[in-house]
Protein backbone atom coordinates (compact mmCIF):
# COMPACT_ATOMS: atom_id res chain seq x y z
CA UNK A 1 0.00 0.00 0.00
CA UNK A 2 0.72 3.53 -0.64
CA UNK A 3 1.72 5.09 2.73
CA UNK A 4 1.44 8.35 0.83
CA UNK A 5 -2.17 8.03 0.82
CA UNK A 6 -2.75 7.21 4.48
CA UNK A 7 -4.49 9.42 6.68
CA UNK A 8 -2.40 11.35 9.70
CA UNK A 9 -3.72 8.15 12.54
CA UNK A 10 -2.73 5.75 9.95
CA UNK A 11 0.22 6.80 9.84
CA UNK A 12 1.00 7.46 13.33
CA UNK A 13 -0.41 4.24 13.78
CA UNK A 14 1.50 2.66 11.96
CA UNK A 15 4.44 4.21 13.27
CA UNK A 16 4.06 2.80 16.28
CA UNK A 17 3.67 -0.65 16.02
CA UNK A 18 6.35 -0.78 14.13
CA UNK A 19 8.04 -0.19 17.17
CA UNK A 20 6.78 -3.63 18.60
CA UNK A 21 8.54 -6.49 18.00
CA UNK A 22 7.16 -9.40 16.09
CA UNK A 23 8.56 -13.18 15.49
CA UNK A 24 7.89 -13.94 11.62
CA UNK A 25 6.16 -16.67 10.38
CA UNK A 26 5.39 -18.16 6.90
CA UNK A 27 2.19 -18.88 6.99
CA UNK A 28 1.09 -21.97 4.25
CA UNK A 29 -1.45 -23.80 3.07
CA UNK A 30 -3.23 -26.23 0.29
CA UNK A 31 -5.80 -27.32 -1.54
CA UNK A 32 -7.27 -27.53 -4.93
CA UNK A 33 -5.00 -24.93 -6.45
CA UNK A 34 -1.99 -26.29 -4.66
CA UNK A 35 0.34 -24.70 -1.92
CA UNK A 36 0.61 -21.31 -1.45
CA UNK A 37 2.16 -19.01 1.48
CA UNK A 38 2.75 -15.74 2.53
CA UNK A 39 4.90 -14.00 5.30
CA UNK A 40 3.33 -12.74 8.25
CA UNK A 41 3.99 -11.38 12.14
CA UNK A 42 0.26 -10.81 13.50
CA UNK A 43 -0.05 -14.20 15.00
CA UNK A 44 -0.69 -14.82 18.18
CA UNK A 45 -2.00 -17.68 20.60
CA UNK A 46 -5.24 -17.60 21.89
CA UNK A 47 -5.68 -20.79 24.38
CA UNK A 48 -3.82 -23.76 24.89
CA UNK A 49 -7.35 -26.06 25.39
CA UNK A 50 -7.83 -26.34 22.83
CA UNK A 51 -4.31 -25.59 21.06
CA UNK A 52 -5.58 -22.27 18.87
CA UNK A 53 -3.73 -19.35 17.12
CA UNK A 54 -5.03 -16.60 15.63
CA UNK A 55 -3.45 -15.65 11.97
CA UNK A 56 -4.45 -12.34 10.44
CA UNK A 57 -4.28 -11.52 7.05
CA UNK A 58 -5.37 -8.77 5.06
CA UNK A 59 -8.55 -9.26 2.63
CA UNK A 60 -6.45 -7.51 -0.19
CA UNK A 61 -3.74 -10.35 -0.08
CA UNK A 62 -4.06 -12.63 -3.34
CA UNK A 63 -3.57 -15.79 -0.30
CA UNK A 64 -6.79 -14.49 1.76
CA UNK A 65 -9.60 -15.96 0.12
CA UNK A 66 -7.24 -19.27 -1.20
CA UNK A 67 -6.85 -19.20 2.90
CA UNK A 68 -10.70 -19.40 3.42
CA UNK A 69 -11.51 -22.07 0.67
CA UNK A 70 -8.79 -24.66 2.34
CA UNK A 71 -9.35 -24.39 5.59
CA UNK A 72 -6.00 -25.93 6.83
CA UNK A 73 -2.89 -23.35 8.14
CA UNK A 74 0.77 -24.39 9.07
CA UNK A 75 2.42 -21.57 10.76
CA UNK A 76 6.44 -21.91 10.21
CA UNK A 77 7.83 -19.85 12.94
CA UNK A 78 11.74 -19.15 11.29
CA UNK A 79 14.87 -18.34 12.81
CA UNK A 80 17.26 -15.77 11.06
CA UNK A 81 18.09 -18.24 8.43
CA UNK A 82 15.54 -18.10 7.26
CA UNK A 83 15.70 -14.77 6.07
CA UNK A 84 15.52 -14.95 2.71
CA UNK A 85 12.40 -17.59 2.89
CA UNK A 86 10.99 -14.68 4.72
CA UNK A 87 11.45 -12.17 1.90
CA UNK A 88 10.19 -14.87 -1.25
CA UNK A 89 6.90 -15.11 1.20
CA UNK A 90 6.65 -11.36 1.58
CA UNK A 91 6.69 -11.26 -1.80
CA UNK A 92 10.03 -8.73 -1.60
CA UNK A 93 11.95 -11.11 -4.45
CA UNK A 94 9.06 -11.60 -6.85
CA UNK A 95 9.60 -14.89 -7.48
CA UNK A 96 5.94 -16.70 -8.30
CA UNK A 97 4.40 -18.66 -5.50
CA UNK A 98 5.39 -22.26 -7.09
CA UNK A 99 9.44 -21.01 -6.99
CA UNK A 100 8.80 -19.91 -3.23
CA UNK A 101 8.22 -23.59 -2.21
CA UNK A 102 11.48 -24.94 -4.38
CA UNK A 103 13.36 -22.81 -1.94
CA UNK A 104 14.50 -24.08 1.33
CA UNK A 105 13.51 -27.31 2.50
CA UNK A 106 9.89 -27.31 2.26
CA UNK A 107 7.47 -31.16 2.95
CA UNK A 108 4.67 -30.76 0.56
CA UNK A 109 2.40 -33.38 0.97
CA UNK A 110 -1.22 -34.19 -0.85
CA UNK A 111 -3.55 -31.97 0.38
CA UNK A 112 -1.92 -31.18 3.85
CA UNK A 113 -0.41 -27.64 4.02
CA UNK A 114 3.81 -27.76 3.69
CA UNK A 115 5.98 -26.96 6.49
CA UNK A 116 9.31 -25.90 6.41
CA UNK A 117 11.13 -29.08 7.85
CA UNK A 118 14.32 -26.57 9.31
CA UNK A 119 11.78 -23.82 11.11
CA UNK A 120 12.09 -23.76 14.27
CA UNK A 121 8.88 -25.09 14.97
CA UNK A 122 5.62 -25.77 12.73
CA UNK A 123 2.12 -25.82 14.18
CA UNK A 124 -0.57 -27.09 11.78
CA UNK A 125 -4.08 -26.58 12.02
CA UNK A 126 -7.93 -25.92 10.76
CA UNK A 127 -9.09 -23.24 10.66
CA UNK A 128 -12.56 -23.27 13.22
CA UNK A 129 -13.60 -19.61 12.61
CA UNK A 130 -13.19 -16.54 10.35
CA UNK A 131 -13.90 -12.89 11.67
CA UNK A 132 -13.88 -10.16 9.05
CA UNK A 133 -12.45 -6.77 11.17
CA UNK A 134 -11.41 -3.47 9.13
CA UNK A 135 -8.65 -4.62 6.85
CA UNK A 136 -8.17 -7.88 7.57
CA UNK A 137 -9.58 -11.66 7.65
CA UNK A 138 -8.78 -13.03 11.17
CA UNK A 139 -8.60 -16.89 11.32
CA UNK A 140 -8.95 -19.32 14.52
CA UNK A 141 -6.75 -21.81 14.07
CA UNK A 142 -7.45 -25.16 16.30
CA UNK A 143 -3.95 -26.61 16.29
CA UNK A 144 -3.40 -30.44 16.09
CA UNK A 145 0.08 -31.00 15.42
CA UNK A 146 2.97 -29.49 17.28
CA UNK A 147 6.25 -30.07 16.13
CA UNK A 148 9.69 -27.94 18.08
CA UNK A 149 12.80 -28.77 15.70
CA UNK A 150 16.40 -26.73 16.13
CA UNK A 151 16.86 -26.64 19.82
CA UNK A 152 20.20 -25.30 19.16
CA UNK A 153 19.02 -22.14 17.37
CA UNK A 154 15.99 -21.41 19.95
CA UNK A 155 17.58 -18.43 20.78
CA UNK A 156 17.86 -16.95 17.28
CA UNK A 157 14.46 -16.22 16.05
CA UNK A 158 13.84 -14.02 13.52
CA UNK A 159 11.40 -10.87 14.27
CA UNK A 160 10.14 -7.61 12.13
CA UNK A 161 11.15 -4.36 14.16
CA UNK A 162 11.25 -0.86 13.29
CA UNK A 163 10.24 -2.16 9.46
CA UNK A 164 13.27 -4.64 9.09
CA UNK A 165 13.76 -7.90 9.91
CA UNK A 166 15.98 -8.38 13.17
CA UNK A 167 17.61 -11.53 14.89
CA UNK A 168 16.94 -12.48 18.52
CA UNK A 169 20.36 -14.10 18.65
CA UNK A 170 21.27 -11.50 21.15
CA UNK A 171 19.29 -12.66 24.19
CA UNK A 172 19.38 -10.08 27.41
CA UNK A 173 19.84 -11.27 30.72
CA UNK A 174 17.07 -11.00 32.94
CA UNK A 175 18.26 -12.11 36.18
Amino acid sequence: MNLSILNQEQKNFRDAMSQLAAGVCIITTNGNTGPHGITATSVCSITDTPPTILVCINKKSKVNQIFKNNQNICINILSSKHLDAAKHFAGITKINMEERFLQDEWQKTNKNPPYLKNALVYLKGQINEIKEYGTHSLFFTNINIININNKNDKNDNLVYYDRNFCSTSKILDIK
